[in-house]
C-alpha cells in the first residue's frame, strides 16, 4: 500500500467523522494517516513485484522437484530390474 492509497483511506475515514466535529476533519486525516503507516509498517508485508519473483522460483524449484522425482523413479525401476535380472 503506498503513500496516496494510505492518504485516500485516512480522507475517508475522516470523512466519516460525524459533521458536529469537521473542524477537526484535517487533523483526523493526518492523525489517520500516521496511524495507518505506522501499522502497515510494523507488518511484514512485501510488495506485489517480491511477491511474484518468489512465486516465479518456487515455480521452478516445484518444476525441478517434479523432474528429480522422475529421474529417482527411473533409477529404482532399473536398479529393481538389474537386481532382478542378477537373482
Amino acid at each position: 500500500m503506498d503513500k496516496q492509497d494510505i492518504d485516500a483511506l485516512a480522507r475517508r475515514l475522516a470523512a466519516s467523522v460525524p459533521p458536529g466535529i469537521g473542524a477537526v476533519r484535517d487533523d483526523l486525516s493526518k492523525n489517520f494517516a500516521g496511524v495507518l503507516a505506522s501499522g502497515l509498517e510494523r507488518l511484514d508485508l512485501v510488495t506485489r513485484e517480491e511477491f511474484d519473483v518468489q512465486r516465479k522460483v518456487l515455480e521452478r524449484t516445484r518444476a525441478r522437484l517434479e523432474a528429480l522425482e522422475v529421474e529417482l523413479q527411473q533409477l529404482e525401476q532399473a536398479r529393481a530390474k538389474h537386481s532382478g535380472a542378477g537373482v
